[in-house]
């Protein structure tokens, strides 16, 4: 069996770029969905839950390292008709309003080979709300959950998903890589690098057997800039 490829995205790279900053808050300019809000997501998702017992999650990004909900299946799937794209900026969490970063959404287009979880039917309804509060804050929202379907060696399912909305403020739309690779490379916030976001995400889709080319390429041109940073 053939050895997996390293990447040059190395734990120590990434270290490189980590800062401790304080969380500076919500910003009061921004709208912010309301229990009410949150309360009419997931009543929308569970009144359009296709016929059958089961529900699934699809995860392309961070739900894949860090799902925090409580599952009791995991599949590959492929996603067709989108992929995963850095088509949102972020200016908390991994950014500052100085150094914005960018994170990854399902854009239209192409497609996108990821995980799905098969969540327990008992509690549903309080896993939706933790699942939507995690996704979505502001308004207009960067992610919107909606059903797609996707599919596994042992068949289509349906799933939800957190995909792109382009009316969002914060969709910059397709960037190059080197652009991405130049914003990935620097920005970090309090919960972590944007640097540290790829490596994750990248590692954790190897363990499942899963490169995609276009992330594998991102992790080589951020393990770029941080070093020439730092020796350059």
């Amino acid at each position: 069996m053939r050895a997996p490829r390293q990447m040059a995205l190395t734990p120590d790279l990434v270290a490189r770029v980590h800062r401790v900053l304080e969380d500076p808050g919500p910003d009061p300019t921004w709208t912010y969905h309301t229990d009410e809000d949150y309360d009419a997501l997931v009543q929308g998702l569970l009144a359009s839950h296709p016929s059958g017992p089961d529900t699934w999650l699809f995860a392309y990004g961070s739900l894949i390292w860090k799902p925090e909900l409580a599952h009791v299946e995991v599949r590959r799937a492929t996603a067709r008709g989108w992929h995963r794209s850095f088509c949102f900026r972020i200016e908390r969490f991994r950014g500052t309003k100085d150094q914005p970063g960018l994170m990854m959404s399902l854009d239209r287009g192409g497609q996108c080979q990821g995980v799905i979880f098969r969540l327990p039917p008992e509690d549903l309804e309080a896993q939706l709300q933790k699942l939507v509060r995690r996704e979505i804050t502001v308004k207009p929202p960067n992610n919107i959950p909606r059903w797609i379907t996707v599919e596994t060696e042992h068949g289509p399912l349906r799933a939800i998903a957190f995909v792109m909305n382009r009316q969002s403020r914060f969709y910059v739309g397709k960037l190059s890589p080197e652009e991405t690779a130049d914003i990935l490379a620097k920005a970090c916030g309090h919960w972590g690098s944007c640097a540290e976001y790829l490596h994750n995400t990248t590692a954790h889709l190897a363990e499942h057997g899963i490169q995609d080319r276009n992330l594998w390429h991102l992790q080589e041109l951020v393990a770029e800039r941080i070093a020439k940073a730092r020796y350059g």
